[in-house]
């Protein structure tokens, strides 16, 4: 029974080492066919390392063969820090062939940095295009342009890590356009030559401290927006208006406020005349009772208040009835 338990024990060990060993031998065979040293051994530890043997393997293989040197622990330390093995690969065979130089720490520097490496040399190979959103701008005499450009970029490989990328290449351009539509004395300058705008964005050094390198900068389209500076006087001159308006409205409550308070104080000394007059008969009883006031005086005075009255009415004209 033991016997049989250690010939099961020996028989799966046989064919775990036969599965790990029998892959590793193929692998290594089609590395050395290829003129790629990856030993054995490193090939069967590679799958304790959690590292995909045939991925490094066709790696080394596609390096020799473009007449690159990588060892298989640089591969191996790579793919471990969560890198693309495959996609510097493929830059470093590409910026060699190109006439590029990109060592391997520099594009797994890169690549870890988060950004595509092989994009980076491509595009320095082959500039890219990139194209602003719709720019609008107002000259000085008031007319809004509205501006598109075409900005030629190429990839910066020195400046990748670390450096800047597209959106501020875009926004800095924006900028520039902005600011040189502003300079303009008038909008027709600008309409006559486009070609002003993209000398003087070129001119501000916009590609600094970004991972790229500015070609050119080319207006695709320039169009007439709105009146910007009528509809700022425009603007300008209802508030003007409300301010008035609101000033007048303000003297007039003042006006209001004065006349009636000219009419209260009317009516308080109609309540003082008033007053003085009831207090009259008074007076003259008190002189009746004193004997300063005789009854001929009294009548006397009647006479003359009476002679008023015909007078005065005399002297109103009548109105005319309708």
């Amino acid at each position: 029974m033991f016997t049989q338990i250690i010939l099961i024990i020996i028989a799966i060990a046989v064919i775990i080492l036969l599965y790990f060993v029998g892959s590793a031998i193929s692998l290594w065979i089609q590395a050395l066919v290829s003129g790629a040293r990856v030993g054995l051994i490193s090939i069967v530890f590679m799958r304790f390392r959690k590292v995909p043997p045939k991925l490094i393997v066709n790696v080394k293989i596609m390096a020799v063969k473009a007449g690159l040197d990588i060892s298989t622990n640089d591969l191996e330390s790579h793919f471990l820090a969560g890198g693309d093995v495959m996609r510097v690969a493929q830059a470093l065979i590409a910026a060699d062939k190109a006439g590029i130089e990109l060592n391997f720490n520099r594009a797994v520097a890169i690549d870890l940095a988060g950004r595509n490496v092989l994009e980076a040399v491509q595009m320095s190979v082959n500039p890219k295009v990139i194209e602003t959103p719709l720019v609008a701008a107002m000259a000085k005499d008031g007319i809004q342009l509205k501006a598109i450009a075409r900005v030629t970029v190429r990839a910066n490989i020195d400046r990748l890590v670390g450096g800047a990328g597209e959106e501020t290449i875009l926004a800095r351009v924006g900028e520039g356009i902005v600011t040189t539509i502003g300079s303009a004395d008038s909008h027709k300058l600008v309409l006559e030559n486009p070609d002003m705008i993209s000398k003087r964005v070129l001119e501000k050094g916009l590609d600094a401290g970004t991972a790229y390198e500015i070609l050119s900068i080319d207006i695709a389209d320039v169009d007439v927006g709105k009146n910007i500076g009528a509809e700022l006087e425009t603007d300008r001159a209802e508030a003007d208006k409300k301010i008035a308006q609101a000033k007048a409205e303000e003297r007039r409550a003042m006006a209001f406020a004065v006349e009636q308070e000219m009419k209260a104080r009317v009516q308080e000394m109609q309540a003082k005349v008033v007053e003085s007059e009831a207090k009259v008969p008074l007076a003259m009883a008190e002189a009746f009772l004193k004997g300063n006031l005789g009854v001929m005086d009294y009548y006397r005075m009647k006479n003359i208040e009476a002679d008023t009255q015909m007078r005065d009415k005399i002297g109103t004209p009548e109105e005319k009835k309708d």
